[in-house]
Formats: C-alpha cells, structure tokens, sequence
C-alpha cells in the first residue's frame, strides 16, 4: 500500500487560518484592555504626582484615596515662555483638545506645539514643549499652596520623567518623583528611593537674585545642592542637568516669576533648609566614626561600593 501523499497547500491553508485565528483573538484582547490599560497609566501618574506632593502613603493609602486627594488639584496649561495659563479659546488657537490629556512628551514630537532647542539643551530632550502641563493646589484663600510641575531629561540610557513639586512660594522645594527611566537598576534606579527623594525636601530653587541655586552634586560639597550616587554619575548628572533646566529661563521660571509677583511674593530663602539629611544618614547604616564626620549632606555617598563592572561611573 502507498503511503498518502502530503498536501503542502493544505498544510499552508491550516498555518495561515491559525495565524489569523490567533492575530483575531490578540488584536481583540489588546482593544479590550486598552481602556484599562489607559485608567492605570492615568492613575500611575496621578499617584506619582502625589508622592511629589508629599500626599500619599504606599503603605497605607488606597487607589480611592488616590482618586479623592486628586481632586484638591486644578490642571493649568502654561505657556513657557511667557509665564502665563491659557484659557479654552487659547487653547484651542494654538491647538489643545483637552488640557486634561494634554502630555509634554507628547508635545516635543509636534512642530507646532514644541521647538528646536539645538545646542542650547542642557537636559537633552531635544525639543522643548511651547506650552506645559501643571497641577496647583490652592488654599482656602484662593492662593497657590503647592504647584507641581512635570519634569524630563536624559539620563544614562534613556530620558527620565518625573515631578517637582515646589510650595507656595514657589522656590522650596517639596517633594520630588520619577515614574519613567531606563537608568541601571542597584545604581542610577535608585533615584526612585524614599530616602534619596526625601534629600530634596526643603532645599530652595533660587538664590536672592532669582538665579538657580540647586541641583546634584557629584563632586564634594555644595550647600543646598543634593548628594549624588556613588556609582551613578551620569544619571546624577542627567537629573542636575533636567532640575536646573525646568526651574531656569527656558523652563518653568517665567510661570513661578509671574505667580510669585501676583502673589506678592519675593525670593526669601531665610526659612528654607540649607543642610539637608544626607544619604548616608538616611538608613545606610554608617560605622561609627563615619557617623560622627557626617556635617554636610554630600560626604558619605564614597563608601557606598562603586561599580566594577558596567558604564555607570
């Protein structure tokens, strides 16, 4: 008896029908969680602006309470280089559907609504957004209590986002978040800690003369600036780069400058932290005669173990 012979069109027929079968069933499960998928990047981000604000508490708060203290929050669109909000017609001239989706990151991929910023970029984002997206929290009088504002640059392998979030005098210094890198995890990731994040923390934006007056510092001590990562330069350096990049006069400056002067408001650093708690001193566990030498926030970062092996320096 002979053997049948194989039907390769058949064989073809059966690959292809499974294929669609199983591009149907994927294409179809991907719409049906897009709008879940949506509703957490949403919540994501509005958990991580209320970490820069210093409103939430991982251990104990809830996605409800998230949603609740959310609310306190009125989402203004900025534009950068004047410094002022822009109403709904202004919106829609310069073409904002929705101030609510609006994205900066987005932003910087339209012509329209960003610029070239060529050589003069210090945070590497190529193109700087014409219009920004900021979170105000006011008072019972009606007056800025916080305001956080969204942050990008590059660091070592990729741009960092986050939030800074600066009170009501719109020069201290809050609270500060990242939700989105690609930075080394055990080294530039560990921007994400508590106990770094809280070094910023009532620091100051700006000296008397309006000038940005902090950042990271990776090489010794530098009062009012925050201690680097041992191992990690070049994301401490990405972060130094972006904070002076948002808070000077291509970033968020000309916006604090009018809300302070409407506020009647001057740059008083006076009751501002000068010496934050350094990082070694927040839970990393010093020997004895290291503790005692701890006088200025960025001494004890060395003795953390650098990398051998990597490209984090």
């Amino acid at each position: 008896m002979s053997k049948p012979k194989s039907n390769n069109k058949k064989t073809i027929s059966v690959a292809l029908t499974l294929c669609l079968v199983c591009s149907v069933l994927v294409s179809a499960a991907a719409v049906g969680l897009k709008p879940s998928q949506v509703e957490n990047a949403r919540l994501d981000r509005n958990k991580n602006i209320l970490v820069a604000a210093g409103m939430f508490d991982s251990a104990s708060d809830t996605n409800e309470d998230v949603a609740e203290r959310f609310k306190d929050f009125d989402i203004k669109i900025v534009n950068l280089n004047k410094g002022n909000y822009l109403d709904d017609e202004a919106l829609e001239a310069v073409g904002i559907a929705d101030r609510n989706t609006y994205d900066i990151s987005q932003a910087t991929k339209n012509q329209a609504l960003s610029e070239d910023l060529g050589d003069n970029d210090p945070a590497s984002i190529g193109r700087k957004p014409k219009y920004a997206k900021v979170y105000v929290k006011n008072d019972d009088a009606g007056k800025p209590e916080m305001v956080v504002l969204p942050i990008q640059g590059y660091g070592l392998w990729g741009t960092i986002y986050g939030f800074l979030t600066l009170e009501g005098d719109m020069n201290t210094i809050k609270g500060i978040s990242f939700y989105e890198h690609k930075e080394t995890p055990g080294l530039g990731a560990r921007i994400e800690e508590p106990k770094w994040r809280a070094m910023w923390t009532g620091i100051h934006s700006y000296d008397e003369s309006g000038e940005v007056a902090t950042g990271v510092s990776t090489s010794g001590s530098k009062e009012n600036w925050v201690d680097g990562i041992s191992g990690a330069t070049l994301t401490s350096r990405g972060v130094s780069n972006m904070i002076q990049f948002w808070l000077g006069e291509q970033g968020y400056k000309p916006y604090l400058d009018q809300v302070r002067e409407e506020t009647g408001q001057t740059i008083d650093n006076t009751n501002a932290r000068a010496k934050p708690v350094s990082y070694k001193k927040l839970g990393q566990n010093p020997t004895p005669h290291l503790a005692q030498q701890q006088t200025h926030p960025v001494t004890e970062l060395a003795s953390i173990a650098p990398v051998v092996h990597g490209k984090e320096a």
